[in-house]
């Protein structure tokens, strides 16, 4: 079975080894990630981190998808289907487009932290909110992972619910799409048990 796995930038994603899972499969990944980590295939949409890391030449040298590209920088454009969406579901289309059979989304919370505060890895660095902040509206990116799932009712999607991640209800009703405890999903990963 070919595993893919998409690295949403939610907090919970803390609690999981990113090399340990790169060895399982691709990693697909979000915007600042590539400042921590250099996954297979990088989506960065908002424009002013997405110049920056062509910019900076990391799509000249890794494989990068933008809405717009920069001449010259390497980076590809996005898919059509997916031009609109967000940087987290695009990941996961991309993914799916791939041809990964299961898809592991982890750190797509979806959700505040306490205090209904901002959760997200890289709060208080550039481009991104302050931690103190209201939280990001996540209906977009609901929607757009429920259309994704929609379009590859062939394939497993997997989200893996860490302490910072929050319930869906939208997603109860979508026949491929499941949720997995983190600490299951890290039993697998770190004894290198079947995914």
């Amino acid at each position: 079975m070919s595993v893919s796995f998409v690295l949403g930038n939610g907090q919970s994603r803390l609690a999981v080894n990113l090399y340990a899972v790169q060895k399982r499969g691709p990693v697909y990944g979000c915007n600042a990630l590539y400042r921590d980590f250099r996954p297979d295939v990088l989506i960065s949409t908002d424009r002013p981190i997405s110049e920056r890391i062509q910019q900076e030449g990391y799509a000249s040298q890794n494989r990068m998808y933008t809405r717009k590209p920069m001449p010259g920088s390497g980076a590809m454009r996005v898919p059509q289907e997916y031009y609109g969406y967000s940087s987290g579901p695009i990941a996961v289309g991309q993914a799916a487009l791939d041809g990964a059979v299961a898809i592991y989304m982890i750190g797509f919370d979806l959700g505040a932290l306490p205090q209904e505060r901002f959760n997200n890895v890289y709060a208080d660095t550039e481009f991104y909110k302050k931690s103190s902040a209201r939280p990001t509206y996540t209906g977009n990116w609901v929607r757009q992972i429920r259309t994704i799932c929609g379009h590859f009712p062939q394939r497993q999607f997997v989200r893996v619910m860490g302490a910072t991640t929050a319930e869906i209800r939208e997603f109860v009703d979508i026949k491929n799409l499941r949720s997995m405890p983190m600490a299951e999903f890290l039993d697998r990963i770190n004894n290198t048990k079947d995914l």
